[in-house]
Order: structure tokens, then C-alpha cells, then sequence
């Protein structure tokens, strides 16, 4: 039935995809659109709203007035879902919600429609690009549905070149030997909308397969072929950075709203000290200690490494990355998840805790927009995940940059290559290449034209997000476009 007609205000239904990196975002895009009038309804996996009330406690999805959580299962059986701490198989869990989620979340949206409680009828979905079944269960409820891709405009694009790079016999790979030689460095400077420093290996990790029937491939394919259903598509980036990109997808796509840098928009429109404040999104706790540790530091001496929510890495790099940073000469904040090794707890050598004693500090998760806005922190050692690499360009701080999958080896070019903020790291970690990249990007040349571009990115980020930037007058536009009935 739904609140009296007067008292009815736009009800979005925000559903991001299940891991870190894309809830994140989503938040942030759910508290803006609250503090716009928005009646919320947060969408998470059961599975992590579990997770949620074991590392934040069960006020973290109390909700608040006007801002309610709601759940749907990921149609994974309980037995695939790890040790209850850690982020699902991506692959299963893939395939898994692009196949039976779609009458899970029919039926919820359906069930919030038939709430006798004040709550508002559903007016619009937000759903994350790579839940696009959001799109089907938008169009039987009568209500536009916006895409959120949480990822670059490069990284689309990436992802749109997929069937070109098959038809032009570049994918899938012939054999494994291909991941080895120098078959990956093959120039393509001519895939639409890329930059033309592409190599086949900068593209979205999913293409190196040898199977043309490979999940994730054909998953990112779908997903991206999808965008033209959407009302909208709302991307967490702005103008300046990936016009070309950007360019590409007005040729192919509808209406387009650039809103980014997404943390800065929130800055603007969510009070700081409002009652969203109570509403977390991290599925891990985070260790506080990290920003006093970071107050007694000089002012950009210290390296941050994280490698965000779902790299792994083997047990070799992890000590190849334990003693470069050891044997770098600076202080280092290093962010080591539980589940970061492969198949492994995450342990260091007691050698290496000894010589580093005083010089590091060592935290499971952190608050990494605070850590990065420190002005101790000199240098972002970083996966490129989009949610980094744009905290990073936000904030000004140069990247060292060790990419691990899906779009993360696009961002990774374009840091390098584009952009000039950053240095790669290369698939072969080995302490010596880690120990003098630090150097050099601290302290070299080649570091501090790092820190100048970065720097010029903070400052167009800015204007932006500021009260007559672009990305600001995108939302409106959003709102009144798209996201508010008329």
C-alpha cells in the first residue's frame, strides 16, 4: 500500500554488488541521495549483512529513519562461503547472482511496495552495473533503473573492447605459454576509446583465458552489453581524467552522469556531523590506531600499502614485499588482511618484525580515506582497485602500483602512462625492485613529477566537486533527469 499520498517522498532501492569495493561506493551514493530527500533502501547480500554484524555489531544495520536495510541471498549454498570473514569467490559469486537473484529482489521490491508502515512506494533502483538483473526487476515494477558502474570509464571501455579482441583473434589465448612470453605486450592502439599505450595485457584481467566459455569473460561482457537498458549511467569519476573514455561512451550509451570524485561530492552534501554518521559500510573493523601512529610521523615520509579488499597474493611475495619495504629507509603503514595469502594465514618472518621494529606499524583494516588525507603520507603502495586510485588522485599522493585483477591493470596504465601519478611494481615481485621504486618515487626525480601531477589532479578534482564543478551539476541533473519522478 505505501505512506498517504502527501506525505510520500522518492523511495531509491540501492543494491550494489556483494564485495568491498562496490558497497562502498554505493553507500556513499545512498547517504547523498538521503540527504537529497531520499527515502533508502540498502540491499545486501545475506551473507554480508552477516558480516556486518560481526565486525560493527547489530546497530550497524539498524538503519535510521528514512535509511533501512534490507537482504537477499546470493543463491550460494553455505558451504562456498569460506570462513564467514573474507569475501566470497568472485567467480561463483558471479555467476551466482546473475542467475538467481533476479526473483529475489523481484519479490523485495514487491514486499517494500506492500509496507503499511509509512514507508514510501519504490520510485527508482540504483543498482550496481554488475547486478544488472536490477534492470529487469525495475522494468515489471514500472520504475527507472540508473546503472552505478563503481569502476573507471577506462575500465568500460576495457570491458566493450572484450568482443573486439575476440573477432580480431587477439582472445581467448591459444595456450598457457601465451601468459609467459611476450605475447601480452602485444600494442592494440586501436581499441575504442583507450588510450593508445594500450598493451593487451593493460586490459581488463578476464581476457587472459584460454576458454571462450570462461565465466568472468562472458559475465563482463553481458553486464556491459546491458548499459543501454539503464535510465542512466552514474560513473564515479569526472571529466577531466578520462574524457576520451568518457567521449566513447556518449557515442553508444544514454544519458551519462559523471559524479565524481565521489568522496568529495559527499563532503559537500552530507553533514559530517549528521545522523548518517551511525552508518558504516566496511565489512571489516577498522583499527584507529593507524591515524595516531600516523600523528607523530613527518610530513610525507610515510609509504601506505594497501592492496584493497580481495587481492591475495602468495606466501614468496608477501615476504619479497616485506623486505623491500624493510630495506626502503622509510616508516611504512601496511594494511595485512587475514585472507590476504593464498590458501594461507598471513605471517611474517620474525626476522623481518625485529629489523622494522619502530619503523612500521602492521593493521588488519583501516580508515583509508583518513589515512590517505594525512600529511604524513607521502606515497600510496596500492592494487589500483577505482575506489584507490581515486581516494589517491583526491588526496594528491603518488602510486606505486601492483595490479592483481579484473580492471585493475587498466587503472594501472593509465596512472603510469596517462595520468603520470604513478609507478608499476611488475607481475614478478622481487624485494630489490620493490626497495628501489619506493626510493625513486620518495625521493627521486621520477617521484617528485609524480608529486606535481598528483597534486594537479587534486586540484581539477576539486573544481569538480566544487559548488560550480561539473561533477556536482551532474547529480542535480541526475535527480531531476532520472531519479525524481516528475
Amino acid at each position: 500500500m505505501g505512506a498517504a499520498p502527501g506525505d510520500r517522498k522518492p523511495h531509491a532501492v540501492c543494491l550494489p554488488y556483494p564485495a568491498q569495493g562496490h558497497i562502498t561506493p554505493m553507500m556513499k551514493l545512498a547517504k547523498v541521495l538521503h540527504c537529497k530527500g531520499f527515502h533508502i533502501t540498502f540491499v545486501n547480500t545475506e551473507y554480508n549483512h552477516r558480516r556486518l554484524v560481526r565486525s560493527r555489531g547489530p546497530s550497524a544495520v539498524a538503519g535510521l529513519a528514512g535509511f533501512r536495510f534490507a537482504t537477499i541471498p546470493d543463491g550460494l549454498p553455505p558451504s562456498d562461503v569460506g570462513d564467514g570473514d573474507a569475501t566470497q569467490d568472485i567467480v561463483s559469486l558471479s555467476y551466482s547472482t546473475m542467475t538467481n537473484c533476479l526473483p529475489h529482489f523481484r519479490d523485495l521490491l514487491a514486499d517494500l511496495n506492500g509496507t503499511p508502515d509509512g514507508v514510501p512506494p519504490v520510485t527508482c533502483v540504483v543498482a550496481d552495473h554488475v547486478m544488472s538483473f536490477g534492470l529487469d526487476a525495475a522494468a515489471e515494477l514500472g520504475v527507472p533503473c540508473a546503472l552505478f558502474w563503481t569502476a573507471s570509464a577506462s575500465g568500460y571501455m576495457g570491458y566493450r573492447n572484450f568482443r573486439f579482441l575476440i573477432d580480431e583473434g587477439f582472445a581467448p589465448l591459444k595456450d598457457e605459454e601465451q601468459l609467459t612470453n611476450e605475447y601480452l605486450d602485444t600494442p592494440v592502439d586501436w581499441a575504442r576509446g583507450m588510450s593508445k599505450n594500450m598493451r593487451l595485457r593493460d586490459f581488463p584481467s578476464f581476457i587472459r583465458t584460454t576458454d571462450r566459455g570462461d565465466i568472468m569473460l562472458n559475465f563482463l561482457i553481458h553486464e556491459v552489453e546491458r548499459s543501454g537498458s539503464g535510465a542512466a549511467i552514474i560513473i564515479n569519476t569526472f571529466d577531466e581524467l578520462e574524457q576520451p573514455a568518457l567521449d566513447a561512451m556518449h557515442a553508444i550509451l544514454p544519458q551519462i552522469y559523471t559524479i565524481g570524485p565521489l568522496n568529495f561530492l559527499f563532503e559537500q552534501l552530507v553533514p559530517e556531523d549528521g545522523s548518517l554518521g551511525a552508518i558504516r559500510s566496511s565489512l571489516w573493523r577498522e583499527d584507529h590506531s593507524c591515524l595516531e601512529w600516523l600523528h607523530g610521523k613527518e610530513l610525507r615520509s610515510v609509504v601506505y600499502v594497501n592492496y584493497g579488499s580481495i587481492t591475495t597474493m602468495s606466501s614468496q611475495e608477501l615476504v619479497e614485499f616485506a623486505w623491500g619495504l624493510a630495506n626502503c629507509g622509510y616508516d611504512f603503514l601496511w594494511i595485512l588482511r587475514n585472507d590476504l595469502v593464498n590458501g594461507d594465514t598471513t605471517v611474517l618472518p620474525p626476522e623481518f618484525l625485529e629489523s622494522t621494529k619502530g619503523k612500521c606499524l602492521l593493521a588488519s583494516w583501516c580508515e583509508q580515506e583518513a589515512v590517505l588525507r594525512h600529511e604524513a603520507v607521502g606515497l600510496f603502495l596500492t592494487h589500483c582497485g577505482w575506489n584507490s586510485t581515486m581516494e589517491g588522485l583526491s588526496v594528491g599522493v603518488p602510486m606505486l602500483c601492483w595490479p592483481f585483477f579484473a580492471e585493475q591493470q587498466t587503472n594501472t596504465r593509465y596512472s603510469c602512462m596517462e595520468w603520470g601519478v604513478g609507478m608499476e611494481i611488475g607481475d614478478d615481485v622481487r624485494r630489490e625492485v620493490v626497495e628501489a621504486r619506493i626510493r625513486e618515487a620518495m625521493g627521486g626525480e621520477k617521484g617528485r613529477v609524480m608529486k606535481q601531477r598528483a597534486v594537479e589532479w587534486k586540484e581539477t578534482a576539486v573544481r569538480a566537486t566544487s559548488p560550480n564543478g561539473r561533477s556536482l551539476a551532474n547529480f542535480e541533473d541526475l535527480l531531476k533527469d532520472v531519479l525524481i519522478p516528475g
